[in-house]
């Protein structure tokens, strides 16, 4: 974990959980099995620890974000269009990601206001396999230049300019592209949780970055080992079930032995993943409103929180 204290707020574990206040726990435990991801477990507990005090975070800073809306309209005397509120959830491949932003949308959607949560995750603006092959950096898929970042930014605008109807593309992690034809529809939200690796990163020489459209955001941090070895424990599991698909980009993988699995795992853990983590990532988590650091299970250890 960086040196962050002077921007950022610190809490154990303990002290993070007496924040949840009264926020009741309305996810049972027959709920963690959708909620999880491939060998990234979660608990009650770490749901009642850690991402209860998030989700009511989340409500105080709607609620003001809503108000802020109704005293501009009332300012401009005029009544403008409803803008979703954009949570967005950064970190390293293998970090949770996407656990996280579905512990979030079930609390969120289950509080007492209801709230309309869609996750739009940011891999649905990678560009097609054929551009990168083209351009020759299929090897850096993930990489900020891997993404059409002028059509993600063209939804961002789109959301905060309270269009009730936005496509956007559809990635397939099978088939390891953008599927042709096939759209994700967002109709009205009043909480689009952003996932993705970059999503903090300021792109020098450009005037509009995607952490201009970000009402709130999360970092998701672990060591580089924990992260290794999560990403190979994942990559074992996958070649023992999607790699099967005859239809899997990564087909050719189901058949070796796992030895040779975890040399080619660790081989693309090192020439890829952990390339773009220190140079993309890492130096982006600062810019974040709350830093998660978990430890080598999995498990929150560490909480972090920008001053105001």
């Amino acid at each position: 974990m960086h040196n962050y204290n002077e921007i950022f707020l610190n809490f154990t574990r303990r002290k993070w959980s007496n924040l949840r206040d009264q926020m009741p726990l309305n996810i049972s435990k027959s709920d963690l099995t959708h909620l999880k991801g491939l060998n990234d477990p979660i608990s009650l507990s770490e749901i009642s620890e850690i991402y209860l005090p998030i989700s009511r975070l989340i409500n105080l800073h709607y609620s003001s974000h809503r108000n802020l809306h109704a005293y501009r309209d009332d300012f401009l005397g005029q009544k403008s269009r409803k803008v979703p509120y954009i949570l967005g959830i950064a970190g390293s491949v293998s970090v949770g990601k996407s656990t996280t932003a579905r512990v979030l949308k079930t609390l969120l959607e289950r509080s007492k206001e209801k709230y309309n949560v869609v996750i739009v995750t940011t891999d649905n603006f990678l560009y097609p396999n054929r551009v990168l092959q083209m351009r020759n950096i299929m090897n850096k898929k993930g990489f900020p230049e891997s993404y059409n970042i002028k059509s993600l930014v063209k939804f961002l605008i789109g959301l905060k300019s309270g269009t009730e109807l936005l496509k956007i593309p559809l990635y397939s992690h099978l088939e390891y592209n953008i599927l042709s034809g096939r759209y994700q529809e967002i109709k009205n939200p009043d909480i689009v949780i952003l996932e993705g690796l970059n999503i903090l990163q300021e792109k020098q020489g450009s005037t509009m970055h995607i952490s201009n459209f970000l009402d709130f955001s999360i970092y998701i941090d672990a060591s580089l080992n924990s992260l290794r070895e999560w990403f190979i424990q994942r990559f074992l599991l996958l070649k023992k079930t999607a790699f099967t698909d005859k239809n899997s980009y990564f087909n050719e993988y189901a058949n070796i032995d796992d030895e040779e699995a975890i040399l080619r795992g660790n081989r693309i853990w090192k020439e890829i993943n952990e390339k773009n983590l220190i140079n993309n990532i890492i130096p982006t988590m600062g810019r974040a409103d709350i830093i998660l650091e978990k430890s080598r299970n999995h498990s929150v250890k560490n909480i972090m929180m920008r001053k105001l």
